[in-house]
């Protein structure tokens, strides 16, 4: 038996690889990559390295073997059919009969456009009659602290989001979760809400700034078309700004907000304060 994981140099990936070399032999985990080099490091630990790309489903013969425990970590080429994609990886790991597959899907209050491809994949997997778990990822601190530079720069949060509450949580913090499903007993068939314990709205994230580095950082709200048009004007794609904006006015509305608690209680700790993210990210 192995713990396979895709996607395994990607941000998430690399947590869960990490953790996982925490709690079993290395030998008994395989990460599935892309491109070999980027893994290195993989390899250093003793990792099995298998080379394989979602957009190539020959990649995929062969990659799988009876009782494998899998973590399909979903796509981030939204141009390029995400749940084609994971459809490949899901009849490979039927084909091959595997013991386990959890997704890393998106919670189910979320209603905007990102959504669609999960809730596509989950009906294929669990149509699939492979034993499943899916993965509900709520939002991650990092898709804010990571963006930093122009939030200091310019002395303010700008974000379609009204007074809406994200529950976020921590790359590390799902990748745990994500670990314990992986390595535990008993999680067949399971759908799991996940986020962080705590919510926040961009006015206390802006607070939160202001009071670590000791600038004055203010919340502007603006609206989802104004928003969509800062970030394409920043050079990101059109369709990216569109799904980011899209999450933004879901934000509004509340869909972001994942009071389970199952995030925690799968980690065995509580989830990794927003504070403590914010600390992290200015240090560098």
């Amino acid at each position: 038996m192995s713990i396979v994981v895709t996607g395994a140099t990607g941000h998430l990936g690399r947590h869960v690889v990490r953790q996982l070399l925490e709690k079993v032999p290395a030998d008994q985990v395989t990460a599935v990559v892309r491109d070999r080099g980027k893994a290195a490091d993989l390899a250093a630990r003793g990792v099995r390295l298998a080379v394989a790309d979602y957009n190539s489903p020959e990649t995929f013969d062969g990659l799988f073997a009876s009782g494998d425990r899998v973590l399909l970590i979903s796509g981030n080429e939204f141009d390029k059919g995400r749940v084609g994609q994971h459809t490949i990886v899901i009849e490979a790991a039927k084909k091959a009969g595997v013991a386990l597959l959890a997704y890393t899907s998106a919670p189910s209050s979320l209603k905007a456009a990102l959504a669609d491809d999960h809730r596509a994949t989950e009906e294929v997997l669990v149509g699939s009659g492979v034993p499943y778990v899916l993965l509900r990822n709520g939002w991650y601190h990092e898709n804010y602290t990571e963006q930093l530079a122009p939030v200091l720069e310019h002395g303010a949060v700008v974000q379609a989001a009204g007074e809406g509450r994200v529950s976020s949580a921590s790359r590390a913090d799902y990748a745990a979760a994500a670990v314990a499903v992986l390595t535990g007993e008993g999680h067949e068939n399971t759908a799991y809400e996940l986020g962080g314990d705590e919510a926040w709205s961009f006015a206390e994230y802006a607070a939160e700034l202001s009071r670590q580095t000791g600038k004055e950082i203010g919340y502007t709200p603006v609206s989802v078309e104004d928003y969509t048009g800062i970030l394409t004007g920043a050079g990101v794609p059109g369709p990216l700004a569109d799904v980011f904006a899209g999450v933004d006015a879901a934000i509004a509305k509340g869909e972001l907000v994942v009071s389970t608690g199952d995030l925690s209680r799968l980690a065995g700790r509580p989830t990794t304060p927003l504070a403590e993210a914010v600390a992290a990210a200015l240090k560098g």
